[in-house]
């Protein structure tokens, strides 16, 4: 995933995240993917009240990303990483649309 793509994402309407997975299961990729996107630093710069939090289940569960603003759940076996991120960058932004990235800097 490019750089410029996360940094696009602003996460001010945001409360919490919180994603749980089994790593062991076959359809996790994109939800541990959609985790390092929204757990870097510049992302999670643009609101430093948001909490993210991760749960490890050994117990084959359905991969699900769970956030909170109005509510947002994503289940990741059937969706794919870049899915999964552009829903939720399309909400982010519904929500701040001053958060739009206009242009280069």
């Amino acid at each position: 995933m490019a750089a410029s793509t996360k940094s696009a994402v602003v996460l001010k309407a945001v409360k919490k995240i919180a994603v749980q997975f089994c790593p062991f299961e076959s359809n996790v990729r994109s939800t541990r993917e959609f985790l390092a996107m929204v757990s870097s630093e510049k992302v999670r710069a643009t609101n430093l009240n948001c909490e993210v939090t991760s749960v490890a289940k050994h117990d084959k569960s359905e991969p699900v990303v769970d956030i909170t603003y109005e509510k947002l759940v994503m289940k990741g076996a059937r969706l794919t990483s870049q899915e999964m991120f552009s829903a939720f960058q399309s909400r982010c932004i519904a929500k701040d649309p001053q958060g739009k990235v206009t242009g280069k800097k």
